[in-house]
């Protein structure tokens, strides 16, 4: 079995696929799913397949930076947050990076724009890869220059 790399309790993570270069999260070992801030959400048929497209702020302070991506649908569920509140989420399976580690995960979309991170990082998206450390913050590496790129 590969050695686990230690997680802070929010880290820069990217999804490549849809053109997130670099994103702040939020882990959150509570959470079962990983969640990604998506706005103007729409499905559309794509030659036969349900596909989302959907708008993202990458940074909580810019509402500003748009990244429009868009993504085949998995599936919808309804999650339920902390507050106890559910609601029916599209579901899409992106690439996801931290670091130099990379992988295939699935991810919820949701309006986090009231919220202080943008992504809340789920336990099946970390687990066999990674332990985490509360104490510790952006423990795998430092925010990169250029935050997003258009997809």
């Amino acid at each position: 079995m590969a050695e686990l790399r230690t997680l802070g309790w929010r880290e820069w993570v990217g999804f490549p696929d849809i053109g997130i270069a670099q994103i702040k999260a939020k882990v959150d070992t509570g959470a079962r799913t990983s969640c990604l801030h998506a706005f103007k959400v729409e499905s559309y048929d794509n030659e036969g397949a349900t596909w989302v497209r959907f708008d993202i702020h990458p940074s909580q302070t810019d509402s500003s930076d748009v990244v429009q991506c868009s993504a085949p649908v998995l599936e919808q569920r309804v999650v339920r947050d902390s507050g106890g509140h559910e609601e029916l989420r599209y579901v899409i399976e992106t690439t996801m990076t931290i670091g130099d580690h990379e992988q295939t995960v699935e991810v919820t979309l949701t309006d986090r724009d009231t919220m202080k991170f943008r992504v809340l990082l789920g336990r099946t998206a970390i687990q066999g890869a990674f332990t985490v450390d509360p104490s510790g913050s952006y423990l795998i590496g430092k925010r990169k220059r250029q935050m997003s790129t258009t997809a």
